[in-house]
């Protein structure tokens, strides 16, 4: 896969899962953190951060995974 089109998925993939995740905890968030739809509010700039969470634990994962990869000695 190409590294732009690699990298629009990773986004993808962020704001699915973000948003997945703070609808699932929207209701037990503040009433001021909750998005109203179709108004930016301050539920909105919650909502960006979970998806921004996610993205930022998903390329901590995969700068772990790669820095791991080669550290490890082949046993013989």
């Amino acid at each position: 896969m190409r590294p732009a089109r690699a990298k629009w998925l990773k986004f993808l993939v962020a704001i699915l899962l973000g948003n997945a995740v703070y609808f699932a905890a929207s209701p037990h968030l503040p009433p001021a953190a909750q998005h109203r739809s179709w108004e930016v509010d301050l539920g909105t700039v919650v909502d960006f951060w979970f998806c921004l969470l996610v993205y930022g634990v998903m390329e901590l994962g995969a700068f772990l995974g790669s820095r791991s990869g080669g550290n490890h000695a082949r046993k013989k």
